[in-house]
């Protein structure tokens, strides 16, 4: 572990943090760069950096089939990765731990194979209307082939899920309840505990997509008592292309494959086919093995920083943001959610979100514009989009001031 890590164990340091960070020395058209779309995307320390590179140097080879000693060394990090994950999210077991490209896979995989085997004519699926697309098309489409129905958990005007009308729309047809937690739109931080408890008393399995959660919170799947979870790597300071679905190992092992191919086989004949165990029944082809071993070298990074502190520092940017917000004269804020992590989303009246994203990035700001993904939280507020500025551990107040002087200037030409 390098010395930036344990440089800040004892505490929360900002600098010390941004150091790690080797993009963010670079300037963008001529200004220092000020990195806020990481709700879109996390930058990687070089911690992360050099672990994938030392596995390409020293460790390339395919795992678990091999006879030779890079594929054994190959085996060894890429099986230790899935323990790193397991304790990341103290899940009971290993094989609880599903690599999967990332949480649209994870979820694509539950719908397909969990879903699809469970649901029935008239059954329904419930889902919040602040989803990302990757949390309401899958469940469609598996809907569509069982007969079932999508329906939308309403939410209120300032962006928080109705509990009362959640209570309302439960009962012994939903089988299904799949909500974020954390918005990647809004950052709303929905209250999943309560959402899972009382799901659980319907009846109904849940999946949280934790995709916006894991590099704001500790994340306890069995505390929590979610019946699946799904996150990406590369929104938790780790490498793209990689993710991870947990789920409940009695799902799991009832559930049928999901892809058929290498690895995921004990024996293929013509005349049949059988599984392998768990997770390998759910793992076909050959996995990406340098993208576990990054991730699991971001979630040490990660689990060495002091978190209680790091949730601290978050909430006060993040209340500097609002504060300074409020004295934007034409600022349209959307979402005012009971707790909000992360994102701050907002209109300029009079200008398009796409010409204040494209105005701030000639001054070096990185901003996020348009739906997110999340089309029907937008409809709900009949807006096109909005810019959505999103905050990590290495931002600044700094970088704040940074965002809205540029929004002033940008102001001064579209308004």
């Amino acid at each position: 572990m390098n010395e930036a890590i344990q440089a800040v164990k004892s505490g929360f340091d900002v600098l010390a943090v941004r150091k790690d960070f080797p993009i963010l020395e670079q300037e963008v058209n001529g200004q220092p760069l000020v990195y806020l779309d990481n709700a879109a995307t996390t930058q990687k320390p070089q911690f992360v950096i050099d672990a994938i590179a030392n596995y390409y140097r020293k460790d390339n080879s395919n795992v678990h089939r091999g006879a030779h000693t890079l594929s054994d060394r190959a085996t060894q990090v890429f099986e230790a990765a899935r323990s790193t994950v397991q304790q990341f999210v103290n899940a009971a077991h290993n094989e609880e731990i599903i690599w999967t490209r990332g949480t649209t896979e994870s979820i694509n995989l539950v719908a397909a194979t969990f879903a699809v085997s469970q649901l029935q004519a008239g059954d329904r699926v419930l889902v919040s209307a602040l989803e990302h697309h990757s949390n309401i098309v899958p469940w469609q489409l598996a809907a569509e082939r069982c007969g079932a129905q999508v329906e939308a958990i309403p939410v209120t005007d300032k962006g928080d899920i109705d509990l009362a009308a959640f209570d309302k729309l439960l009962d012994e047809r939903v089988k299904i309840v799949a909500v974020s937690h954390v918005s990647n739109a809004l950052g709303t931080v929905n209250p999943i505990a309560d959402i899972i408890t009382k799901a659980h008393a319907a009846g109904a399995r849940v999946l949280i997509d934790g995709a916006q959660g894991v590099a704001h919170f500790p994340v306890d799947v069995q505390a929590l008592d979610c019946d699946f979870y799904a996150f990406s790597s590369h929104k938790v300071f780790g490498p793209t292309g990689i993710g991870v679905l947990y789920g409940k190992r009695e799902l799991l092992d009832a559930m049928p494959p999901y892809q058929g191919g290498g690895e995921m086989i004990e024996t293929v004949s013509f005349a049949g086919t059988t599984f392998n165990r768990l997770p390998f029944k759910f793992e076909a082809g050959t996995p990406n093995i340098a993208g576990a071993v990054g991730l699991a070298a971001a979630l040490d990074y990660l689990s060495a920083l002091d978190r209680e502190q790091i949730a601290i520092y978050e909430e006060e940017l993040l209340a500097y943001v609002h504060e300074q917000a409020a004295e934007f004269a034409g600022l349209r804020r959307i979402g005012e959610a009971q707790q909000i992590a992360g994102a701050f989303s907002f209109l300029l009246e009079g200008a398009h979100p796409a010409d204040v994203g494209m105005l701030l990035d000639q001054q070096g700001v990185a901003v996020r514009t348009g739906d997110h993904c999340a089309q029907p939280i937008m409809a709900q507020y009949c807006i096109p989009g909005t810019v959505r500025a999103s905050f990590s551990i290495y931002n600044t107040r700094e970088e704040v001031d940074r965002l809205f002087a540029a929004l002033h200037k940008a102001r001064s030409f579209l308004v």
